[in-house]
């Protein structure tokens, strides 16, 4: 399904690392004829790592979608039933949000949206990107892999090596999966070999 006139929620949540891989992404949606409304966790707005000062990162998605930041939870839960998206992508989805949102627990302003999409019955695109995939997060993961509505971005072992629990979305595959989340349908394979990406 194509994503022209489609409105569509982006929430980043604190991987700070992967940013540059989405940000791509987000433009390309925009490019596409979509309306993308940025939703932030407190992490992203807050934090300066070596990848950039956060109130950097967030000027830069306004700029990109045309849209204020979502930043908190009040402002996200309208997203629900007063402003209905077509589809809430969360990338990239960091462990802690990841095992948040697989029970149930609304404390950011991404959860918030995604949970408020999830009842409406929309779908949710996820893009991990987190060190504990197959750690003890592994059982968040394959709860959401089997939760309604609830789609992935490829992803794979980015650093098997010496990180052999890490996993992280093709970040690149994002348009696709969300195409095919818009028609409730999941995106496959879904486990894929991510570290080939970079060699």
């Amino acid at each position: 399904m194509n994503v022209k006139g489609k409105t569509i929620g982006f929430g980043l949540t604190g991987s700070h690392c992967t940013y540059d891989a989405v940000f791509p992404e987000i433009q390309k949606l925009v490019e596409l004829g979509a309306n993308v409304l940025p939703v932030i966790t407190n992490t992203v707005k807050s934090t300066i790592t070596r990848f950039g000062d956060g109130e950097d990162w967030v000027r830069r998605i306004e700029e990109a979608t045309g849209n204020e930041a979502i930043d908190t939870i009040v402002k996200a839960e309208p997203l629900g039933p007063k402003i209905p998206l077509d589809c809430m992508v969360v990338a990239p989805l960091t462990g802690n949000t990841m095992s948040k949102l697989a029970n149930a627990m609304t404390e950011s302003p991404v959860l918030m949206a995604a949970k408020a999409t999830m009842r409406n019955n929309k779908p949710v695109l996820l893009g991990i990107s987190t060190n504990d995939a197959l750690g003890l997060n592994g059982v968040n993961l394959m709860r959401l892999m089997g939760a309604k509505n609830v789609f992935f971005i490829p992803f794979g072992q980015d650093n098997p090596e010496k990180k052999p629990n890490s996993m992280v979305a093709r970040m690149h595959m994002l348009v696709p999966s969300l195409e095919a989340a818009l028609e409730h349908k999941q995106i496959q394979p879904v486990v894929v070999e991510r570290f080939r990406d970079e060699e």
